[in-house]
């Protein structure tokens, strides 16, 4: 993350002693250093009450070993997030109680529907996360400061930050609750390297800027004593330690190693005279796969312009959309929450109809958020519970339709 930030109390010189006032019984406080790539990569500062290494006890919660299903016939894959509350367990913990949907050995996708808060706090040990907020808003705590956050934004959280979701909550008995999809990557979530100088900043002609970026708010620190349980993700499982003192115990930081928030609807989109493939929605990189947003746009304006995308074989990659609208220029059959896998070796292409309907079409409001990995994915095995076995066949289904139906945009 490029951007330097600070907040809170810091010393002028790092590595110099940072004194408490007398008022706290003097001493000095706990410097950590915390970021990626040992002493070489992006890393923040922070000063914290109390040693974050004082824990009382340790222990295994519980296991999360990923499963794959064992049907491994090559197909496109429709899953419907619609059906998680009638098959599959709704709700429960934001961390705890995660879908895994699909998965290889660079990313991870899951998604959930929390309808409780954390007790405890969380930190995954093994994978930075990029969180899509497709319902809810909120606050999230870390030991960097607040981070609000609403619908449509990109939560980034670096592996081994220390968090906890606060949701807004409601009186309303018919709001919807908070709907999550998680992206855990291996490697680290960045901007696209060519959307960057050779300094870090994002250049002219990038679909978004540093305005866009927005960062943690700074509260006072606790100052408590106890018994708090924290949950680490590693070694595909949860292990609980307790500390002895509120870890949100931090009186000052600063560096380039934070959470951080992006609304998919700041990004702005690139549109030209004929369809733009898709790099040009491209919004994440990590290491294996990219993350793009379909926002609403401008069709193309050549006069001859087929606004719907060209049939494509993915030979070197897997596609998966998460629908955040029930609108998809290229779609039939789809719906607010679906989520399509197109795998390699299988040529993937708009539903007929679709490509004709799209021609004099002048704006679209999709809303979609794309994955492309550069290794098969697998499908997990609590995603076929979800899934419409059918949707392989969904084009010769549409070919077959004899109404009619209108364009997917004005």
């Amino acid at each position: 993350m490029p951007i330097y930030h600070t907040l809170g109390a810091i010393p002028r010189k790092r590595h110099i002693a940072f004194r408490k006032p007398e008022s706290e019984g003097g001493g000095i406080y706990a410097e950590e250093l915390m970021g990626h790539e040992g002493f070489t990569g992006t890393s923040s500062l922070l000063y914290h009450k109390y040693p974050p290494t004082t824990v009382k006890s340790v222990r295994r919660v519980k296991e999360m070993k990923l499963e794959e299903d064992k049907d491994v016939t090559l197909r496109h894959r429709h899953f419907l997030t619609s059906r998680v509350g009638s098959i599959l367990k709704k709700g429960g913990s934001p961390t705890m109680d995660r879908i895994p949907l699909l998965f290889n050995q660079d990313v991870a996708m899951l998604y959930v529907e929390p309808s409780v808060e954390d007790e405890h706090f969380y930190r995954n040990a093994q994978a930075d996360e990029l969180v899509y907020v497709s319902k809810g808003k909120g606050v999230l705590e870390s030991v960097f400061g607040e981070l609000p956050f609403g619908e449509g934004d990109y939560l980034v959280i670096h592996r081994g930050i220390m968090h906890r979701y606060r949701f807004d909550k409601t009186h309303d008995k018919d709001a919807e609750q908070p709907k999550l999809l998680i992206m855990e990557s291996r490697g680290h979530i960045r901007w696209p390297k060519r959307y960057r100088n050779e300094f870090g900043q994002l250049v002219e002609g990038a679909p978004y800027s540093e305005r866009d970026i927005r960062r943690p708010v700074f509260v006072q620190p606790h100052d408590e004593m106890g018994d708090f349980n924290i949950y680490v993700k590693q070694y595909d499982g949860i292990n609980e330690l307790v500390l002895d003192h509120h870890p949100f115990d931090v009186v000052g930081w600063d560096g380039y190693f934070y959470p951080w928030a992006f609304n998919i609807m700041d990004f702005e989109p690139i549109v030209g005279r004929v369809h733009q493939p898709p790099p040009v929605h491209q919004t994440f990189q990590g290491d294996g796969f990219v993350v793009c947003s379909f926002c609403p746009r401008p069709y193309d304006f050549h006069p001859e312009a087929v606004p719907a995308p060209y049939n494509h074989s993915n030979v070197d990659s897997d596609e998966v959309l998460y629908y955040a609208s029930s609108e998809f220029m290229s779609r039939k059959g789809i719906e607010f929450g679906s989520i399509t896998h197109h795998p390699d070796g299988l040529p993937h292409g708009p539903h007929p109809g679709r490509a004709e309907a799209s021609i004099g079409a002048k704006y679209t409001d999709e809303l979609a958020v794309m994955m492309d990995t550069f290794r098969p994915l697998k499908v997990a095995k609590q995603a076929i519970e979800i899934e419409d076995p059918s949707y392989h066949k969904s084009w010769i289904s549409a070919q077959h339709e004899q109404i009619a139906f209108s364009p997917p945009t004005s």
